[in-house]
């Protein structure tokens, strides 16, 4: 296990196992850094570190490089760095700030390019996110993630938060503030709209709240419980349920509302329903066999199969972008766990030592899953790699965090 640096100190990066395979890479400090109100090597740094492919290489002792510099590739060989990130940050005359960077691969002694970004104050981190996604998807071939946005609850007090930030857990907006709980929020497939569960109204009703604009609409407010919400892929549609006609079963009803379809007559309780990312089938958890357990049906409606056979009690499904895993809470000796199963063959990997991890959910690339659990008696927000290898605690708002929802890809 490693821990972190101090200056990364919102951030542990826990790594485990043996065998990981990380491309070594330094990041040097940018010009200007010193004066700039965010140190922007440090959070490329550490967004490359958390996405569980990259290995920081010490920059200590090297100074003076930005985006102009010819770097001596034979002394970062010597580090056993594969690429370095130089770069710089200045404020311009208007009060923008004008970040610069340049990405080297030390092998090759190379020059892979380099962007420049004129941003306010506001945006510095969101430059620095753009920066390291830019890297990893020269590096590894697939596209980062840290300009994306994750949303989660906070309790505390008697108040209850709903948070839209960034996706290291920073730069947390507050998108609504209630006395009365808030629960499951969703991110529709384009970003721009959050679903969730409110009990303002005393009963769990569901909304569709514009991120931007704070405008938001009624979605499902039926007689009995309106909860769960889930984006079909093409983002027309919600999956929700609904009890209005007796016990708690699985419905399907147009993204601007209106009268719901009900996918399928049970019995039992039908709940967290999730869409596989081709929109073809809807993952859900029901009782029907005596204890929950995740199950998966035609999106339209229809017979259902039982997916998960490992232990007694499994819940809240979430499905990764291409389709290949399924991540879920399993209740294993008393304890809530978080585990990824592969669908094709059905084996399961146990993914935590910790004992009370709640709803998983996947980065957009796939790459990593975003939950809450209680660290050393604290919540946390973590993020961990598909094998459970590489762990990150996020920067959080204090009090009780719940539900984190991973949003999508933004776009430029």
């Amino acid at each position: 296990m490693a821990g972190s640096l101090p200056a990364w100190s919102q951030f542990r990066v826990e790594v485990s196992g043996v065998g990981l395979t990380q491309l070594p890479i330094a990041v040097a400090a940018f010009r200007g850094d010193e004066s700039s109100p965010q140190k922007l090597g440090a959070i490329v740094q550490a967004d490359l570190e958390r996405s569980g492919q990259f290995r920081a290489v010490d920059t200590a002792g090297v100074g003076g490089l930005d985006e102009t510099s010819r770097p001596d590739v034979a002394l970062w060989r010597q580090k056993n760095a594969d690429s370095l990130v130089t770069g710089s940050v200045a404020r311009l005359a208007d009060g923008r700030f004008d970040v610069r960077f340049r990405l080297w691969d030390v092998v090759r002694g190379q020059d892979l390019g380099g962007q420049s970004y004129a941003v306010t104050q506001g945006d510095l981190r969101l430059a620095a996110h753009r920066i390291a996604d830019f890297i990893y998807e020269k590096l590894t071939g697939e596209k980062g993630v840290f300009s994306t946005r994750i949303a989660y609850v906070t309790k505390a007090g008697q108040r209850f938060n709903l948070w839209v930030a960034d996706a290291d857990g920073e730069n947390a907006q507050t998108a609504l503030t209630s006395p009365e709980p808030i629960i499951s929020p969703a991110w529709s497939p384009n970003g721009a709209q959050l679903a969730y569960v409110s009990f303002e109204s005393r009963k769990p009703v569901v909304y569709v709240h514009d991120v931007a604009s704070g405008k938001r609409r009624l979605i499902a407010n039926f007689r009995g419980s309106n909860s769960a919400p889930a984006w079909s892929p093409d983002g027309r549609t919600l999956a929700v349920t609904l009890s209005r006609d007796g016990g708690s079963q699985l419905y399907t009803i147009d993204a601007n509302g209106g009268e719901p379809r009900r996918l399928i007559q049970s019995s039992s309780i039908d709940t967290e329903p999730a869409f596989s990312p081709d929109g073809k089938s809807i993952y859900f958890v029901s009782d029907r066999g005596g204890a929950p357990q995740i199950y998966r049906m035609p999106a339209a409606g229809g017979s259902a199969e039982r997916v998960t056979f490992t232990g007694s009690y499994n819940i809240s499904p979430a499905v990764s972008p291409d389709g290949r895993w399924l991540a879920y809470i399993s209740r294993v000796n008393g304890a809530f766990k978080l585990q990824v199963m592969e669908l094709s063959g059905g084996a399961v990997q146990a993914i935590t030592e910790t004992s009370a991890d709640e709803s998983p959910s996947f980065s957009p690339n796939g790459r990593l899953i975003v939950y809450a659990t209680q660290q050393q008696g604290r919540e946390a927000l973590m993020t961990t790699t598909l094998d459970g290898k590489i762990k990150a605690r996020l920067a959080g708002q204090g009090g009780d965090i719940r539900e984190p929802d991973w949003g999508p890809f933004q776009k430029p």
